[in-house]
């Protein structure tokens, strides 16, 4: 019996990623990394601290840190911080361990981790996250550096509070380092960045509708069903819009916004929809906007979209995790869905993971392709990573470069994928090769690899 407390999110990540590497041939050929897999579930180092700050009426309010520094093998710790009530520390470690082998798999110098607090943005002032985001960094600052760890935003954390941690590091370091990314463009921040998870995502599924139709299609005329109404899907609905798609959904924590007409969800609602979360406001608003009531149906009760659609080609989960059951999964199939990716990290229960892999070894080319957030959402912390290098060169990248840079760095992850589930998980004839195994393997053996060689098992 384990002394330790349940950690039921990153149980979940650790067993979808170990029974991949064991229901392939990978121990067989090298036996040794199942070593490698014990010493790589523990943390190098987890750090948890208090952050007191006080509130617009002078009352003292605290709140729980962390910073959960995972693996640095390949470089130094990166990943995201999120301020939400839900956060703890098995959410954290679920988050940082995923990091670990997405970061491996964009090609880059990067280790793995997470961090953030149980600070609810929602209902705050300004002046009270400000506050907060300074005491937050007032303890961080002692244990993240330009090349020991270089966190980002995630939920709850956008380029605003990335800005107010950024001067509190400077202010208490006294020194300008690369040490956060997503900043401002016009200090250290990269080009793309805010766009870079969506739009690597819909990259990341074209090569999949490409290799899946063996170059026939693309995603044009595709209708896309997303959930999500933060920075992922907006962008990732933005870019498949861009290249055609027909985007019939979006959700928020209140429920789905669903399209009514054949045009589907238009850039101007996308852009109304950024507006309503810069205001932190709700999907609902919509339902008051008389230009655009009568262009969806918003479905309330926390729904999500993916039974409410009709028939849909390609599902981008891309809100948070767990947001695809094993009956939304069953569903998804029988609406025609072909493609599913991860936006979001771990956003498929396993449950429904092993429907979507049943289904491909049983329809062969017929069945629903699925990809896994580690590999289809890398794409915002490979250009995390491309501005790590554009702040230690001090140099700045056009719009058009970065783009470049991330459109090879999804191609390359993609093909990445694919090779080594061809390698290490045969499929039968007219199977597509199993994405999620691929990606799990590949990452994993990057890192097992490098560990070796530094000593951290043998």
């Amino acid at each position: 019996m384990s002394n330790l407390p349940p950690e039921a999110e990153f149980e979940q990540a650790y067993k979808e990623l170990a029974s991949t590497l064991e229901n392939s041939s990978l121990f067989e050929k090298h036996p040794e990394y199942k070593t490698a897999l014990k010493v790589s579930a523990i943390p190098e180092r987890v750090i948890q601290f208090r952050v007191t700050w006080e509130d617009d009426k002078g009352q003292l309010q605290v709140n729980r840190g962390f910073r959960v520094q995972f693996n640095s093998a390949l470089g130094p710790y990166k990943g995201g911080l999120r301020f939400h009530p839900t956060v703890n520390l098995s959410i954290l470690k679920f988050l940082g361990f995923e990091q670990i082998f997405k970061n491996a798999l964009t090609g880059l110098s990067m280790g793995g981790g997470k961090g953030g607090a149980d600070f609810d943005p929602k209902g705050k002032s300004d002046n009270e996250i400000r506050k907060f985001c300074v005491a937050f960094m007032r303890e961080l600052h002692r244990h993240i550096g330009p090349d020991t760890d270089v966190p980002a935003g995630d939920i709850g954390v956008s380029p605003r509070e990335i800005g107010w941690m950024f001067g509190a590091y400077r202010a208490e370091e006294n020194r300008w380092a690369g040490v956060l990314t997503g900043k401002g463009g016009n200090w250290g921040g990269s080009l793309i960045r805010p766009e870079a998870t969506g739009y690597g995502l819909v990259y990341y599924v074209q090569h999949m509708i490409q290799y899946a139709s063996g170059g026939k299609e693309s995603f044009k005329g595709k209708r896309v069903a997303i959930t999500g109404s933060g920075n992922v899907a907006q962008y990732a609905a933005l870019k498949a819009m861009e290249l055609g798609a027909i985007i019939v959904s979006l959700s928020d924590s209140k429920g789905s916004l669903i399209a009514t007409d054949e045009k589907g969800i238009t850039p101007d609602l996308v852009h109304y929809v950024a507006d309503l979360k810069v205001k932190r406001k709700q999907l609902t608003e919509l339902s008051e906007s008389s230009e655009y009531k009568n262009k969806f149906k918003y479905i309330g009760d926390g729904a999500r979209p993916w039974v409410h659609v009709g028939k849909v080609d390609v599902a981008l989960p891309s809100a948070t995790q767990n947001e695809v059951n094993k009956e939304e999964a069953e569903k998804l199939i029988e609406a025609g869905c072909k493609f599913i990716a991860e936006g979001s990290n771990m956003g498929c229960e396993q449950d429904a993971i092993e429907v979507f892999e049943k289904a491909r070894k049983e329809k062969k080319g017929d069945s629903i392709w699925y990809a896994p957030g580690k590999a289809a959402n890398a794409g915002g912390v490979a250009v995390s990573g491309l501005e790590m290098a554009q702040n230690s060169a001090r140099l700045k990248w056009s719009a058009e470069e970065v783009d470049e840079k991330l459109k090879g760095i999804m191609e390359a992850c993609f093909k990445n994928c694919l090779e080594t589930a061809k390698e290490f998980v045969p499929a039968a004839e007219g199977e597509y090769p199993s994405l999620v195994a691929g990606a799990n393997i590949a990452g994993f053996s990057k890192v097992a690899a490098a560990m070796h060689d530094q000593g951290d098992w043998w």
